[in-house]
């Protein structure tokens, strides 16, 4: 024992000692094991603090209430809700029978000796500097105790009078105005001093305005009602604190008076499931959480990270065995002093368990550094603020471990290597010559098909994300262990190359000892950068087929939501002023009953119009029978399916008009984006041209049903039978299938709507822009429409704007540092060993720019072929995820056929990362080149001979 403990001793000395004498290379295996080690401490601690605890979440919720309580909207009937508030339904079956109409009786539903805050919000149009800025309107006293933690003030105070609000710091960026500036709300033309500026810890876009209870909704309600227009639209919710806490038997009490609540002491402490009368309930249908998220979240962590690991054991291996080569003498020295294979062993081992030890403090310390100097961009970036600064002292403590172990165990080859070599090579510096293993490439190749049939079946087969990653890391470990082989075909192409290049490559080629363990530690990194990206990509490009843009990008539509339509004018003109609009298509509708009947509107003598679709059009899925149930319940699963893709069931979006029919001409093709002559001709030959298939019968026509008694037609619904009034057809041409109209069913030029003897009005516009409108130009626009008096509604088609994920971003950053650290460490490696080459060139006369080109091109060489292999192993468990995804989700689109549902395909796409792998492909190897020329130096310094 006391052998041993002074044998490790001395070992632990020396390697102190070598490491402290080679900083250099000490420097650079240390960078080399602390660099992932700074990746995952990072993403740790930036995950966790992002994460709100329950606690953070309450205080950004309801303050420091005990609970918030609010009307459900059962007309006062009683209600079974969940733990956390935010689902319920009703006590009793309400299924044959109207809900009640009223509303929950909150005052019973309080505790005895509960106080409570109200807090209401709502949306209104203020005065901007630009112009007009729609806001969300909360009316809270935010100075109350109970409210501490909803709101953080920045600046100035909340308000304590009526003529006075404080407002969001998003909102002042978007207004121009500031602290200390009179506000007007649209409709108002008493001003409100702004005396404070705050955030929305959860919400930091948010453009909020914020004042006392009823100072702004009520006087402003009344001045939008006296002129027509639509309130605030404020609803109320109530913050409440109960000595003791809001506890389950008081929130059940409170669901019996139609009451849901979120409660502090509910949160915090659950009931049992057994317990919580909402589930037990036979109506009750628990839909599970959708488990991509946590899916793509757990992949994508087990891919990297685990590639991380690989990186750091596959780079520290020949890191320590460069330094075993490089400290080759004083090994041999121990030798010739009486040392056994043992010593030698401790010796490599404790300068392993050294730089492990100082690279898992070094990385621990900068990743959190890391994470605390990025949290303000994050926070930004996220648009929410996070908890209190996270760290999980035994989380990190077991990273700083793996970098410790992974030291030691990156030193047991070398270890092993150093204490076989005999004395006399060891003091000569001879390396010998050792063949190349003909068994490993053997391995490589069945571990890479093995792994890829493994992935594929996951992907395929199974709904095993687990099966996918399992066969993605087998592949992975096969097309390293065929890395030496493969390294070898790279060198035949160094016949075609330059003198340095050809070097460069050759002496990869010869030393694989070397490079195979370099390039494939820059394979791992590269490839879980190409994992999460692939996932990422495909991910953003599934959310963007799903996305319903309502306009081409860019594009504007201003249309009356009301009223007869003598305000287009003026509504064109604001449009075509305030906004860089390059086509303007006018738009109209047809109208029936007397002259100045607004849409939808009831008045006496007003009626409406109504496309009929013919009977052989009508979806077989969708028709009723005389005991009220529809044909598709009495049909097969297999018959269901197959009507579910029938062009007459096909699923449409609701118009803008009654009808879903527009009257307008070729223009509005154009600024829909709508590429079809034959649409064009039809419309200037007085032709209606239909983008839904059903409404166009045999005879190429669409009819219109003008029905002028509202009664009757009422009547004839109850009775399931056609509304009485006259049939107008149109002539009409289809659009192809597929194409895009943005919610029209139809175009009806003027002329036919003429031709038919049909009415008509104009509602409004739609607009081709020149460039995106800037919030400048939509808040002056917002202000000219205001002072139109009438209800619009404006839409800018700002495009599809995807989701954040702080957890997809810290992977993603960690990858990328990983993949460019670990090509700069490789090389470097390279060039350490590669150092008596480059006195060897030196010596027979070579000119200095070649020893910098030919360090350069030894980087850029190794690099190169570890991202060329990266990317393509890469690809294999984001694909293979995806592939699982789609699995999931087109079971799922089965299942809801064979219920008789109706709805889009599942669109699951696999995406190829292209701009990263081109931007890895390129900037990886020629970053790591050019820098390694620039750190090199031309002439290499003088050395001593060393002894035979």
């Amino acid at each position: 024992m006391r052998g041993w403990y002074h044998s490790w001793r001395a070992a632990l000395r020396i390697a102190r000692r070598d490491a402290w004498r080679s900083k250099g290379r000490s420097f650079l295996v240390l960078a080399m094991i602390a660099l992932p080690i700074v990746g995952v401490s990072a993403a740790d601690v930036t995950v966790r603090t992002s994460q709100l605890s329950v606690s953070d979440k309450l205080d950004r919720s309801i303050g420091a209430a005990d609970a918030r309580l609010k009307d459900d909207g059962y007309g006062g009937a009683a209600i079974l809700q969940n733990p956390e508030g935010d689902n319920s339904i009703t006590a009793e079956d309400f299924d044959d029978q109207p809900y009640p109409d009223g509303k929950a009786d909150l005052d019973a539903a309080l505790p005895p000796g509960a106080r409570v805050l109200k807090d209401a919000t709502g949306s209104a149009k203020v005065r901007t500097a630009h112009g007009s800025l729609h806001v969300e309107l909360r009316e809270l006293t935010a100075t109350d105790p109970m409210a501490e933690g909803m709101l953080t003030k920045l600046d100035g105070r909340f308000p304590d009078r009526d003529d006075e609000v404080a407002v969001t710091s998003h909102f002042l960026a978007e207004s121009g105005l500031s602290l200390g500036s009179k506000l007007t709300f649209r409709g108002l033309d008493r001003p409100y001093l702004i005396t404070g500026v705050y955030e929305l810890p959860g919400a930091l876009d948010t453009s909020q305005v914020n004042a006392l209870p009823g100072a702004v909704s009520k006087p402003l309600d009344t001045a939008l009602a006296a002129g027509g227009l639509s309130g605030t639209g404020t609803s109320a919710t109530y913050l409440v604190t109960v000595p003791g806490g809001f506890t389950w038997n008081m929130v059940e009490h409170a669901n019996t008076k139609g009451v849901a609540v979120q409660s502090r002491a509910v949160l915090l402490d659950p009931p049992a499931r057994s317990e919580v009368k909402m589930f037990q309930h036979p109506d009750y249908v628990d839909y599970g959480s959708s488990s991509e998220a946590g899916t793509a979240l757990l992949a994508s962590l087990a891919t990297v990270v685990g590639l991380a690991m690989l990186e750091i054991c596959l780079l520290a291996g020949p890191a320590f065995a460069v330094g075993a080569r490089r400290s080759r003498r004083q090994l041999g020295l121990v030798g010739a002093n009486g040392g056994d294979r043992r010593h030698i062993r401790s010796i490599v081992l404790a300068g392993g368990l050294v730089i492990g030890a100082a690279a898992a403090v070094v990385g621990t310390v900068l990743g959190v550094a890391l994470t605390f100097a990025l949290r303000p961009w994050l926070e930004d970036w996220l648009g929410q603020r996070f908890g209190g600064f996270d760290l999980r002292p035994l989380e990190l403590l077991a990273i700083a471990l793996v970098a410790v172990v992974t030291g030691l165990l990156a030193a047991i080859v070398p270890a092993v290597t150093a204490s076989r070599q005999t004395v006399l090579a060891s003091l000569t510096g001879r390396r010998g010559v050792r063949r190349a293993s003909r068994v490993l490439p053997v391995i490589g190749l069945v571990a890479v098909v093995l792994g890829a049939a493994i992935a594929l079946y996951g992907s395929v087969v199974s709904d095993q994300f687990v099966i996918v990653a399992g066969g993605s890391a087998l592949a992975e470990l096969g097309v390293v262990a065929l890395t030496p082989a493969l390294v070898g075909l790279f060198g035949r192409a160094g016949r075609w190359l330059p003198l340095s290049p050809r070097l460069a490559l050759r002496d990869a080629v010869r030393n694989r000892g070397r490079t195979a363990p370099a390039v494939a530690a820059v394979l791992a990194a590269v490839a879980g950068t190409v994992a999460v990206a692939t996932y990422q990509v495909s991910d953003e490009a599934q959310q963007r087929a799903a996305y319903d843009a309502q306009l081409p990008h860019g594009a504007v539509s201003a249309l009356l939501a009301e009223g007869d339509g003598r305000e287009a004018g003026a509504l064109r003109d604001a449009v075509r002023k305030d906004l860089p609009v390059d086509v303007t298509a006018d738009v109209g509708r047809i109208t029936v009953g007397r002259a100045g009947c607004g849409m939808y509107s009831d008045a006496e003598g007003c009626g409406y119009a109504e496309v009929v679709v013919p009977k052989a059009n009508e979806c077989p899925l969708w028709k009723i029978g005389p005991d009220g149930s529809t044909a598709s319940d009495a049909m097969a699963p297999a018959e269901r399916r197959r009507l579910a893709r029938d062009w007459r069931c096909a699923s449409r979006s609701g118009g803008v008009t009654d009808t879903g029919l527009v009257v307008g001409d070729a223009a509005l093709l154009k600024v829909l984006k709508i590429d079809d002559p034959a649409a064009e001709r039809a419309l200037a030959a007085g032709k209606a041209v239909s983008f839904y298939r059903p409404n166009v019968d045999e005879r190429e026509q669409i009819s219109i049903r003008q029905v002028t008694d509202r009664k009757a037609a009422e009547e004839a619904s109850r009775a399931e039978k056609p509304a009485p009034g006259t049939v107008v057809a149109l002539p009409a041409y289809q659009a192809p299938a597929g194409t895009e109209s943005y919610g029209l069913d139809g175009i009806v030029p003027p002329a036919a709507a003429k031709a038919a003897g049909l009415a008509t009005a104009p509602i409004g516009a739609y607009y081709s822009t020149d460039t995106m409108p800037s919030s400048p130009q939509r808040q002056k626009l917002d202000q000219d429409v205001d002072q139109i008096g009438a209800e619009v509604m404006l839409h800018v088609e700002e495009g599809f704007t995807g989701e954040k994920s702080i957890v997809l971003l810290a992977l993603t950053v960690f990858a990328g540092l990983i993949t460019i650290g670990a090509a700069g460490i490789a090389t470097g490696l390279a060039q350490a060993d590669a150092e008596g080459d480059l006195k060897t060139l030196a010596a027979v006369g070579a000119p200095p720019r070649v020893r910098r080109t030919l360090s350069g091109f030894q980087c850029g060489v190794v690099a190169l072929m570890g991202v060329v292999l990266g990317s393509a192993a890469g690809l294999l468990p984001g694909v293979g995820l995806r592939f699982t995804e789609r699995r999931s989700e087109e079971q799922w689109y089965q299942q809801l056929l064979d219920q008789g549902g109706t709805a889009d395909a599942p669109f699951v796409p696999v995406v190829i990362p292209w701009q990263t792998l081109a931007a890895l492909l390129v900037l990886v190897p020629l970053g790591a080149a050019l820098l390694a020329a620039l750190v090199t130096r031309s002439r290499g310094a003088l050395a001593r001979r060393e002894a035979d």
